[in-house]
């Protein structure tokens, strides 16, 4: 078992996922259940996914999880640039986000290779 609250993973996501509370804070109040809420969904997905993974008693098991963490963070991409297609984010905005997410995708991608399994 690993400790998450160790993982630099689990710290970069979470801090990742004030970043996106930050940015829809700013979205239009008729996305307040579209695309703020799968935003904001999705980001928090990544920590606790890494999260939950810690606490299994297998490397596969984690592994698992650690592999939905990915996919949400592709989904996380997807909703942002479905965000700055409609004027939500600028460009700037957009190029910040993604780039911190592909950093946490490598990071867990790295880690994920090494468990063995």
């Amino acid at each position: 078992m690993h400790r998450f609250k160790d993982l630099e993973i689990w710290k970069l996501s979470r801090e990742f996922c004030s970043h996106i509370y930050a940015t829809t804070a700013n979205f239009p109040d008729n996305e307040k259940f579209g695309l703020t809420n799968q935003l904001r969904r999705a980001s928090v997905s990544v920590p606790s996914n890494i999260a939950e993974g810690c606490s299994r008693n297998s490397n596969k098991d984690f592994s698992r999880f650690l592999e939905i963490a990915i996919g949400s963070i592709y989904e996380i991409e997807t909703q942002l640039l479905i965000a700055y297609d409609l004027g939500y984010i600028n460009q700037l905005e957009l190029d910040k986000l993604v780039n911190n997410l592909d950093t946490i995708i490598k990071m867990t991608s790295k880690f994920r290779s090494t468990l063995t399994i």
